[in-house]
């Protein structure tokens, strides 16, 4: 594909950052945790996510849930983790790694919706980033923000490969 021909693509793909920017802004105000400052980052790391899980709704869905486990994994983690600060110490973290990432790895072997692993270490990665960086975050709160900006990201992905799809059968490979 020439890059002229390649030009409507990329401009479609710049229009929808510019989309997922103005949603942030908005959402900014009605989600969770004083002073949110904006997660569109968030949707950024999902619309890439869903290109790793093969660009289709189905695949999509499989990377929410992904998140979705990771955010559960997340928790799970964050909680046995201190719980277990008092009497570990510095190996309470280390010690429920040890235990439950290897659990999480299992995943790989089970049905196809819940064994999109990468995805669930993206979802992870986010919620203890915004655990330990985002003042006043709640398991509750960082939980809800960062489903709706993983969804966000998620459509756009979807759109993404929809406006490509539609845009190289009918300009592209007609001719």
């Amino acid at each position: 594909m020439t890059l002229k021909k390649y030009f409507p693509i990329a401009l479609f793909i710049g229009i929808q950052a510019f989309f997922i920017q103005i949603i942030d802004q908005v959402l900014m105000q009605f989600l969770p945790t004083v002073g949110n400052l904006g997660f569109g980052w968030i949707s950024f790391q999902a619309w890439a996510v869903y290109f790793m899980a093969g660009c289709t709704p189905k695949n999509g869905g499989r990377a929410l849930i992904g998140y979705i486990l990771g955010m559960i994994s997340s928790i799970i983690i964050i909680y046995f983790g201190g719980r277990f600060s008092p009497t570990l110490g510095f190996f309470s973290f280390p010690l429920v790694l040890l235990v439950v990432v290897p659990l999480i790895l299992y995943l790989d072997q089970a049905p196809l919706m819940f064994n999109f692993v990468p995805a669930l270490f993206v979802g992870a990665g986010v919620f203890f980033g915004c655990m330990t960086y985002v003042p006043g975050a709640t398991f509750s709160n960082i939980f809800i923000t960062e489903a709706v900006y993983c969804i966000v990201g998620l459509l756009f992905g979807l759109k993404t490969i929809t406006f490509r799809t539609w845009y190289e059968k009918k300009y592209i490979n007609n001719k």
